[in-house]
């Protein structure tokens, strides 16, 4: 079964308000095991809301409208799904009775313009709204069906679960795909770099969808196939991702809900090890990723942001002559501010930042956006230097980030500076 999806309100296609609706339900829809077609926001203005349904309702056999329920004059979606629908608004006395006892409860003032949200089109299957006070509904226009619900994000995602998809399952039975999708997660590669990769790997990926998403700093690859038979679906998708993991593993840190931060934990959770961070550039982003991460005191022990040379100096052991011969921002420094938070907080495996995240702060050899990432373990230490480019928040978000993934490649066996 084919579904779009269409969001409404002035909000949207003006850009103060994001989307929020129209990438949960497209969510939920794949689970069920429909096709989404297209998501598409419209403002509101009721000729443009009536012209965009007519051909959504051609093309599709559902669409799932958010928005515009509310009682105030620029909320048009109900007039104009009526008109689509060339049907007559109906006052539901059910629901007005509903709404005035919520206000009453609520001891909110009642005004005749919240009448409004108790109107819908003649012979609408009305969708409670437990959430909120405008309730959804759904109608047929040509041989589609269309089910509204409000715009309020969580208002629509309570009615989507437990009305409009319900509510579909009984118009389309069980005319379902099996959906299986799975997401891997990479690092230290760039998009057009992995598409080069993957436009290589026809014959291994066939039979599935791969979509790349870039969600700075990472790129996530989304697999997906459909069927009738569950074994064999799982089957091509865990094929396609065998393939992808053979030409990149090295740059996957993870799947579906992993984060780096939960990588690492279960890492050192499964070596029974334990960390602590020295922070001077970054000023405390990697030990807040780490402590994203429920239970993460259990290997996390202590983080430190050593912002000046008298606290590299101090609280880590770093030797004022590395610091005058080499300068606080180098790959000796770094390597004695890991190998030191290891030494002071009594654990496993140490990291460290120093760079200079701009506008200023350059010096000869070491201009804005060079940074030294080190870690130190039972094993020894490694130390990687990069020259990032950008602004001083960029810089110090690709600090982190590649201190993390420097963990991650140490804790594996994995040289941090290998490419």
């Amino acid at each position: 079964m084919k579904i779009a999806i269409m969001t409404i309100g002035d909000e949207l296609t003006s850009g103060f308000v994001q989307d929020a609706n129209g990438s949960f339900i497209a969510r939920r829809i794949r689970e069920a095991g429909w096709r989404v077609t297209e998501i598409i926001a419209v403002g509101d203005e009721e000729t443009t809301i009536v012209a965009t349904l007519h051909r959504l309702a051609r093309e599709n056999e559902a669409v799932i409208v958010t928005g515009g329920l509310g009682p105030t004059a620029d909320d048009k979606t109900t007039a104009a799904v009526a008109r689509a629908a060339g049907k007559n608004l109906c006052m539901d006395d059910a629901v007005l009775a509903l709404l005035k006892e919520r206000f009453e409860r609520l001891r909110l003032r009642w005004t005749d313009n919240n009448a409004k949200q108790a109107l819908f089109p003649e012979g609408s299957e009305i969708l409670p709204n437990p959430a909120g006070s405008a309730a959804g509904f759904a109608v047929g226009i040509s041989k589609a069906v269309i089910v509204v619900v409000p715009g309020v994000p969580r208002e629509a995602e309570r009615m989507i679960v437990d009305g409009a998809l319900p509510l579909l399952r009984r118009a389309f039975g069980d005319e379902r795909e099996v959906v299986i999708s799975r997401t891997i997660k990479l690092f230290g590669r760039t998009e057009s770099q992995i598409d080069a990769v993957l436009a290589g790997m026809t014959e291994e990926l066939s039979g599935v969808m791969v979509g790349s998403y870039p969600q700075f700093p990472e790129i996530y690859l989304r697999i997906t196939a459909w069927g009738t038979d569950s074994l064999a679906v799982t089957g091509v998708v865990d094929g396609a991702v065998a393939a992808v993991r053979e030409k990149l593993g090295k740059y996957i840190f993870g799947y579906d809900d992993d984060t780096i931060a939960a990588v690492i934990g279960r890492l050192l959770v499964e070596r029974g090890g334990r960390i602590a961070v020295a922070e001077s550039c970054t000023g405390g982003l990697i030990t807040d990723r780490l402590t994203d991460v429920p239970g993460s005191s259990s290997y996390l022990e202590r983080g430190l942001v050593v912002y000046s040379n008298e606290a590299k100096m101090q609280l880590l052991g770093v030797s004022p002559e590395t610091i005058e011969v080499h300068g606080a921002v180098s790959a000796e420094t770094a390597r004695e501010m890991a190998a030191g938070v290891r030494r002071v907080a009594g654990v496993d495996y140490g990291c460290a930042t120093t760079g200079i995240a701009g506008p200023s702060g350059d010096t000869e050899g070491k201009p804005v956006g060079t940074v030294f990432v080190a870690v130190a373990g039972p094993e020894g230490s490694a130390v990687r230097r990069f020259a990032f480019g950008g602004e001083r928040r960029r810089i110090k978000e690709l600090t982190a980030r590649w201190t993390l993934e420097s963990v991650r490649r140490f804790l594996t066996g994995v040289p941090i500076d290998e490419e």
